[in-house]
């Protein structure tokens, strides 16, 4: 074998290995960004949960002093079973999931919404005990919603920028790894419920 040939098999051998390491960190930061997002999105969902999972007691305690607001009780248990049922996998994450997915939880706000009116009419619950004790973990639990849908938004910023730079975009797209949505208000909803006791 001659020299040049030799000389061009190395330099070719270099530039393959060298490709090798540059793609292989590309896509594995790719891979770590999409599962942030998973990671994110299961948090989101799970204060969302912490949320549903404090109605049935807040209920029970409103039903004991409210008997008679039957069908606003009724409601929030409703309410409550659709929120509930709506889930959506990382790997489903699309504008549409989220929509139905916050469509559903907003449904479950305004529900709530009218139990806390109704609460207004009997100062004998409001000073019970249990219910401030409630009432302080549905505060804080509407906290850590809003941060959990914060952090998901940081990290699809993160990973949506990632793959749409040059050249990671060349490589996103013969992976497939496609943008994803961020998690965003509904028309009229750009306040977090208030909740009053």
């Amino acid at each position: 074998m001659n020299k040049s040939r030799i000389i061009t098999i190395i330099v070719i051998v270099v530039l393959l290995v060298a490709a090798y390491f540059l793609f292989k960190g590309r896509y594995n930061n790719m891979v770590v960004l999409e599962e942030g997002i998973s990671e994110k999105w299961s948090q989101v969902e799970n204060n969302y949960q912490r949320r549903a999972d404090l109605i049935p007691n807040l209920v029970n305690t409103v039903k004991g002093y409210a008997d008679h607001e039957q069908e606003t009780l009724t409601e929030v248990v409703e309410a409550r079973a659709r929120a509930t049922s709506v889930t959506v996998k990382p790997e489903d994450l699309n504008t549409e999931s989220i929509r139905q997915f916050q469509q559903a939880q907003d449904g479950l706000s305004s529900a709530l919404s009218k139990l806390l009116v109704v609460v207004e009419r009997y100062p004998d619950l409001k000073a019970n005990q249990n219910f401030r004790d409630l009432q302080v973990q549905l505060e804080g639990t509407e906290n850590w919603i809003t941060n959990a849908r914060r952090k998901f938004n940081e990290s699809t910023f993160d990973y949506n920028s990632y793959i749409r730079t040059f050249p990671n975009n060349l490589l996103a797209g013969i992976f497939g790894f496609g943008k994803m949505p961020y998690f965003e208000g509904v028309q009229g909803m750009e306040q977090a419920p208030e909740v009053k006791f």
